[in-house]
């Protein structure tokens, strides 16, 4: 049975790709995205079940009023898959207000918004699926992505939290947290810079050749496990994508393990 799915960042990199493949499964889709202008091939080829919306998802009015015409205009919401936001590379001694705000405003507020739009109409579907784009960098941190981990981190607890609030309205809610793919992740448009401060420029320089050399994965392949993610009956609560993302998260919560455990007798005498 075709479903429908509401994405955010529909225009270019996972957002656009899964679009596409939705519709060619024959699934109604609306596409958020700030440029509709980018989907207009897209929309002539498929009129009946493709209807693009123009959408600063930081606007939390237009928000839920994308929200709701998607609604009038398919009947329902099945899934909302919330694509939209960028990276950001500085030092935390680089960050000044606007990038953090800028930041957060979109990666972390931007899915809060629609989230609480569609909520109601998956709640009275008694039925629902939300995915929430986080990061393999909502898991683990690098140096010079702190203001992007951060975000990511705090999409990583809300959505944890969502998901035990509305089981029990028969919605399900997924985090999807891919490692590094050859999208335009480091492109103008997806990837914001603070201005630097000279004491970084060595470590900045070992980012980007770092960055470089990374075996990137290939963003097509991704398809498959977001189509048996929006079919399987209990999807997961968190799915890693990409074969670089498990090894790294593995070693990561083992380390947090062995500290917690070398200070455990700190941390019970200081219970009292």
């Amino acid at each position: 049975m075709a479903k429908t799915i509401f994405i955010t960042g529909a225009s270019r990199g996972f957002g656009r790709i899964w679009t596409e493949a939705f519709l060619q499964r024959g699934d109604n889709v609306v596409a958020a995205v700030r440029n509709p202008q980018t989907l207009s091939e897209l929309a002539k080829e498929f009129p009946s079940n493709l209807l693009v919306l123009e959408l600063d998802v930081t606007d939390r009015e237009l928000s839920f009023e994308s929200i709701e015409i998607a609604k009038k205009h398919f009947g329902r919401i099945d899934v909302l898959i919330n694509n939209a936001g960028f990276g950001h590379v500085g030092a935390v001694e680089e960050l000044n207000e606007q990038d953090v705000r800028s930041q957060f405003e979109t990666n972390v507020l931007g899915s809060l918004w629609t989230v609480q739009a569609v909520l109601p109409i998956m709640r009275e579907q008694k039925s629902g699926h939300i995915i929430q784009l986080s990061s393999a960098l909502g898991l683990n941190t690098v140096s010079l992505m702190g203001l992007y981990s951060a975000s990511k981190f705090a999409v990583e607890g809300l959505t944890e939290t969502l998901a035990g609030e509305v089981s029990g309205f028969g919605i399900k809610v997924t985090i999807l947290e891919p490692a590094g793919f050859s999208t335009d992740f480091f492109g103008t448009n997806s990837l914001a810079l603070s201005a630097t401060v000279n004491a970084y420029d060595d470590m900045r320089k070992d980012f980007y050749e770092h960055a470089g050399e990374q075996e990137s994965g290939n963003p097509i392949a991704t398809i498959g496990a977001v189509l048996k993610l929006v079919d399987t009956e209990n999807p997961p609560l968190r799915l890693l994508l990409g074969k670089t993302a498990y090894p790294w998260v593995k070693y990561t919560y083992e380390e947090r393990l062995k500290t917690w455990e070398s200070w455990q007798e700190v941390a019970v005498a200081a219970h009292g």
